[in-house]
């Protein structure tokens, strides 16, 4: 992408940031090009180091000890021109140790912004048109392990702001998605019925050796716990095939455990190796034609559920938040539990809430009509 950025702009100003920067700052500032490297603390200073964009006759780094970094920075982002749904951001780091994932080294320990700043960037947003905010981090159920508080309690004060029509959890850990906030989601008209729950592997042999937090057996319990207070959840799950380790046997047992739970879609990933991980050095990695195989098999098991999921909405009547992307005359929305909805553009505007009537399903978006009547929630 850094290499596609140069060939293709002329002669930029280019600055790499990020995680890959944080991690291997040598390696990017070697690409011929690069003007400036900086690390996750120094990025929030970008402008203090860019100077008046000349470019130098080597590129200059910028990159502290991840255990210096402490601060948010900007903590909310929104799509180039879409007043729909923000994305704010909550808490950053992580003091898990997973064995695939390199996160601890590029983003620091967990660490929050108080709910006050939380609420109060949220209202900012709702001040400039966003109806819906989601919560991101990079383990936003760890929330507030530095500040008193948790994620239950700002779910809690977010609900309060005047103007914010919903609240969206992004993705949060099995083992942190207490009883209480399940309960609450379940009975507060604002939480979107939505949750995204990693899984990674569906073998508890393979979990151990991701070092994961949990049991298939815990797992499923939630998974059904969820299933049986919001009928209409929408479940994502994040799943790593490929593993090191993960024999046939271990494969088809994870893709049983699967195809048994009643969720809404996959995300798949094909496990690769990072440096300084400790499954990078483990025994009896996978070919990589053999992960490429799983994942194939994954996300044709995470395209029939989610056509499943699609096809239970038919004849339903749901609130759609609509966006402003226009494909073909029609215009996309979401609903709360996250189902894609196609509605005619010259009946309905961007950033509206309307009740829609769920009529069929068209590949990967259901399709609806606009109904007078209140939708259900």
């Amino acid at each position: 992408m850094v290499r596609r950025a140069i060939r293709t702009s002329g002669n930029p100003f280019v600055v790499v940031t990020g995680c890959y920067a944080q991690l291997e700052p040598a390696e990017v500032a070697s690409i011929k090009g690069v003007d400036l490297v900086l690390g996750t603390k120094e990025k929030f200073d970008i402008f203090d180091h860019v100077g008046g964009l000349e470019k130098k006759l080597y590129p200059q780094v910028f990159v502290s000890g991840i255990e210096t970094v402490d601060n948010f920075g900007v903590s909310y982002t929104t799509a180039v021109g879409d007043r729909t749904r923000a994305f704010l951001k909550v808490q950053d780091g992580c003091d898990y140790n997973c064995s695939f994932c390199t996160i601890p080294l590029a983003r620091g320990a967990s660490r929050s912004q108080t709910i006050e700043a939380s609420v109060t960037q949220a209202q900012e947003l709702v001040l400039h048109g966003f109806k819906e905010i989601t919560l991101t981090g990079v383990n936003v159920g760890d929330y507030g392990k530095n500040t008193n508080a948790n994620l239950l309690q700002l779910l809690h004060e977010l609900v309060t702001v005047d103007g914010l029509e919903r609240v969206r959890i992004s993705s949060i850990e099995p083992n942190l998605l207490s009883d209480e906030m399940i309960a609450f989601v379940a009975t507060q008209p604002k939480m979107c019925k939505h949750f995204h729950i990693p899984l990674q592997s569906g073998c508890d042999e393979i979990l151990r050796l991701m070092r994961r937090r949990y049991t298939t057996t815990f797992y499923a319990d939630l998974i059904h716990h969820i299933r049986g207070l919001i009928p209409e959840c929408g479940i994502g799950v994040d799943v790593i095939t490929g593993f090191p380790g993960e024999t046939e046997a271990h494969f088809k047992a994870a893709l049983q455990f699967i195809e048994g739970l009643p969720v809404s879609y996959l995300h798949v990933f094909t496990y690769s190796e990072r440096p300084n991980t400790p499954a990078a050095g483990f025994g009896n990695q996978i070919e990589p034609k053999a992960r490429f195989k799983r994942n194939e098999i994954l996300r044709e098991i995470g395209l029939k559920k989610k056509r499943s999921f699609y096809l239970s909405h038919i004849g339903r009547r749901v609130p759609v938040l609509t966006e402003s992307d226009v494909e073909g005359g029609v215009r996309f929305g979401f609903t709360d539990n996250y189902v894609r909805v196609g509605l005619p553009a010259s009946l309905v505007g961007a950033n509206e809430i309307v009740a829609v009537e769920i009529t069929g399903v068209e590949f990967d978006k259901c399709m609806g009509r606009i109904v007078k009547e209140k939708a259900a929630a």
